[in-house]
């Protein structure tokens, strides 16, 4: 196949300024993507075919660059790319680090990433779309064919963001992709807007959380054909949760479905409380009933932050607050299913962070003015240098620590101090109290 652009060709960019052509990296319904050389630096460049290369996306490029990217998540447009005399044009990007991974990677098992890295991945996106929703943006289509992330550290990049519209202007632009889509966009009674991104987002969020889509269940399994009115049917007009309290019609079915059956259980009820929210009123009901990108952010920090070790495998739980207060202990290891042992936590304000060795504390926890900032740690849970199994709490950060035990008696801790974790302790951090319990 022909490609678009011949290799060490230059294109012309805005200021007068250039780029070549580079290494074909691949291509789409849209056009095709080439590393490219700007400065002395590889940048992506997108070349759209000549049917694709309307005025209408000349125009909508052009207002994405004068708009900036909402944060450095986005590898959003930097600069309009042309070349004489052809009818065609483009865009440059930065470019992708190859070892952030697609999504599909995650749903075809092909990557086995933590907990810990897969809610950060839940937290970065619910922040970052909250971010462009903001702007007045709406991005169309959502899915996990756009977004990548490091399997180690859960960080996240949303790419094809030449889609991205003004909200309430998408009439006319892409309507999202299979699965994906709102039920009211396949009955046709809408087009894309911040309103369908939502139950976008809720759905990515429940496939990388769960490794299944939320309306796969018994419906799903009964088709026999899976043509578009059977996909139309499943996802738009008798859409139904595979677990909706009030209606067991489209149930998981075991050895067929055994993802959302296995990580359901895992996951705390407060988060599955969420996700019942999200595809319960949030199908019947998308003005009032959606879940905001704010409350999936504060569920995945929540989420996060509730994170245990099982003592004999090592394997991730979660702590569940509403399961203690119902039966008073914790469910077994979801791997072996010894019984979990639970960590010191801290508690401040209304906020209960699990300190298992490792743990970071940042200023998000400690500081209502900032408001999820994950920039720097501010703490860190050590072990004792001689006393195994004996944590303590490192400052840190730059600020000086007010330190009062269970007896009253009260000490300093200064920068590379540490306090150890007995219950009944409390911390003055500055902006906020934190309490020790076991």
């Amino acid at each position: 196949m022909n490609q678009l652009l011949p290799p060490n060709s230059l294109v012309q960019l805005d200021n007068n300024l250039t780029c070549q052509v580079g290494q074909f990296i691949g291509g789409g319904g849209q056009g095709e993507v080439y590393q490219a050389n700007f400065k002395g630096k590889p940048v992506a460049l997108k070349w759209y075919f000549p049917e694709q290369a309307t005025p209408e996306q000349r125009t909508a490029i052009m207002r994405l660059i004068k708009s900036g990217a909402p944060n450095e998540k986005f590898l959003w447009p930097l600069s309009l790319a042309s070349i004489a005399r052809e009818n065609s044009f483009g865009y440059i990007m930065p470019l992708r680090d190859s070892h952030y991974k697609s999504i599909n990677d995650l749903m075809k098992l092909h990557i086995d990433p933590s907990f810990h890295a897969l809610v950060t991945t839940g937290l970065e996106l619910a922040h970052s779309f909250l971010q462009l929703h903001t702007k007045g943006l709406c991005y169309q289509d959502i899915s996990f064919g756009n977004v990548f992330f490091e399997p180690e550290t859960g960080k996240i990049l949303i790419c094809d963001n030449d889609n991205v519209r003004v909200d309430g202007e998408s009439s006319g632009g892409v309507l999202g992709t299979p699965r994906f889509m709102a039920p009211e966009i396949l009955r046709g009674e809408t087009f894309p807007s911040t309103q369908t991104d939502l139950f976008s987002l809720a759905v990515l969020l429940f496939y990388i959380l769960m490794i299944h889509h939320p309306l796969e269940g018994k419906q799903e399994s009964d088709i026999t054909c899976f043509d578009l009115p059977a996909m139309n049917k499943l996802y738009g007009t008798e859409a139904l949760f595979i677990f909706d309290p009030d209606n067991d019609a489209n149930r998981p079915v075991p050895g067929y479905h055994d993802n959302a059956i296995i990580y359901w259980r895992i996951y705390p009820q407060f988060l599955r409380d969420l996700f019942i929210k999200a595809f319960t009123s949030g199908m019947t009901d998308p003005e009032n009933g959606r879940v905001r990108e704010s409350e999936w952010r504060a569920t995945m920090v929540r989420l996060r932050d509730s994170i245990i070790y099982c003592a004999h495998c090592n394997a991730e739980n979660f702590y569940d607050v509403e399961l203690l207060k119902n039966s008073g202990k914790l469910n077994p290891c979801w791997s072996c299913q010894n019984p979990l042992r639970t960590p010191p936590r801290i508690r401040i304000d209304r906020d209960i962070v699990m300190l298992n060795c490792g743990t970071q504390l940042f200023p998000h926890h400690i500081d209502p003015q900032k408001i999820y900032d994950f920039s720097q740690a501010i703490a860190t849970v050590i072990e004792h240098s001689k006393k195994l199994k004996i944590l303590g709490l490192k400052n840190i950060s730059s600020d000086k620590w007010v330190v009062t035990t269970a007896d009253g008696s009260i000490k300093e801790v200064f920068p590379k101090e540490s306090v150890t974790l007995v219950k009944g302790t409390s911390i003055n951090f500055g902006k906020a109290i934190g309490g020790i319990r076991l």
